[in-house]
């Protein structure tokens, strides 16, 4: 039997979220409310004025909430019944913006009759957030035009597409240039097998289209974005003796990863970076991914990848950037010891999981026990 289309994918998950899922509860594993580190005091204080119809009728995985985000124009992809968006209404401020899109028409609608009350629950005199009803592998069609958003996130639902290149593809293209992918979703420790990636409830619970990780390289190097730079990856669970059967030796993960459009003529060599704390909530420092945490005032070399990601992004104001680094950063490296960047989210939850000193004190690296 040959994998669903995904017309029938598409009619199958919204059946899933829109009639049989009434709360997060009825999940049959843990792969859409698991996060890999607590939510920072803002993203708490804000999730406290969202209405309690929107938490209870939300899917996400991980933590889509990044930094650096007052006055931008924001893309949810997937945005369900609207938690991420009403989240980051209240941090792009009046003067930015979010967009919801979803497929399923039931998620959108308890979006939408939501907005004058969270308007006036944030005091805003007019509204910062749209929902529309589309396809996320067909922005175009929704209405939206090239380079149009500073960010574009999304919460564990390209798996739940089989055209993972597609929505890479529309992401990249309704990106200004420098602007960033931020996303969390599930992944596979190998390519999985025609009966897992037929199985009707293996699809709603984010599972049967789950891309094994190391394709989510490749996709994206076709898209021009830069290389992915992971950032948190949670272990999954199941909690269903027969899921578990059919699953049989293949692992998922929940990983959080950032993608930037990084223009052409930024790519330059690697070179020597201080951030300056101006980041509202990060202000001592800023935990950029598994690989780079930046200490305000601390010099931090860096590769020719995320010199280039800091100089044509959001985060360029905030960074004093220099040319030149040492041989260990232009290697690509993350600490003495000639540790090659932390890429996989498998092996990551390993280092997490590890006991053992945390590894370079100057913050040019990842979690404990990576060296």
């Amino acid at each position: 039997m040959a994998t669903p289309c995904r017309e029938q994918i598409h009619q199958e998950v919204q059946d899933y979220y829109g009639k049989e899922l009434q709360k997060s509860e009825d999940l049959k594993t843990n792969a859409c409310v698991t996060s890999a580190r607590p939510l920072p005091k803002a993203v708490r204080d804000a999730l406290e004025h969202v209405h309690e119809e929107v938490v209870a009728r939300y899917y996400g995985c991980g933590l889509v909430i990044p930094e650096c985000l007052l006055s931008c124009r924001i893309l949810d992809l997937g945005c369900g019944s609207g938690r991420d968006c009403y989240l980051l209404s209240q941090l792009v401020g009046e003067q930015g913006h979010v967009t919801g899109i979803d497929m399923t028409e039931g998620q959108v609608e308890v979006a939408k009759k939501h907005i004058a009350y969270h308007m006036n629950k944030f005091g805003y005199r007019k509204p910062n957030v749209e929902f529309l009803h589309g396809y996320m592998e067909k922005l175009g069609d929704a209405g939206l035009a090239d380079e149009s958003y500073d960010i574009v996130i999304s919460n564990c639902v390209i798996n739940l597409t089989p055209d993972k290149k597609a929505v890479l593809q529309e992401a990249f293209r309704v990106l200004k240039p420098g602007g960033e992918m931020y996303f969390s979703d599930v992944y596979a420790s190998q390519r999985l097998s025609e009966t897992i990636r037929k199985h009707r409830v293996l699809w709603g619970e984010c599972l049967a289209g789950a891309l094994y990780w190391r394709d989510l390289y490749s996709i994206t190097e076709e898209v021009g974005f830069s290389p992915p730079c992971l950032v948190t990856a949670s272990p999954i669970t199941i909690g269903d003796k027969e899921l578990e059967g059919i699953i049989g030796d293949c692992r998922f993960v929940s990983a959080t990863f950032r993608l930037f459009k990084v223009p052409g003529g930024s790519r330059a060599g690697p070179g020597q970076v201080i951030y300056n704390g101006g980041i509202m909530g990060h202000e001592r420092e800023l935990v950029f991914d598994a690989n780079f945490t930046f200490k305000e005032g601390e010099v931090v070399d860096v590769d020719a990848e995320m010199a280039a990601i800091l100089q044509s992004s959001r985060f360029a104001e905030q960074f004093l950037i220099q040319a030149g680094a040492s041989a260990t950063a232009a290697q690509g490296n993350c600490c003495k010891g000639a540790k090659e960047k932390i890429c996989n989210p498998f092996q990551l939850l390993e280092q997490l999981a590890a006991p053992g000193p945390a590894c370079c004190p100057r913050g040019t690296c990842g979690p404990p026990g990576c060296c």
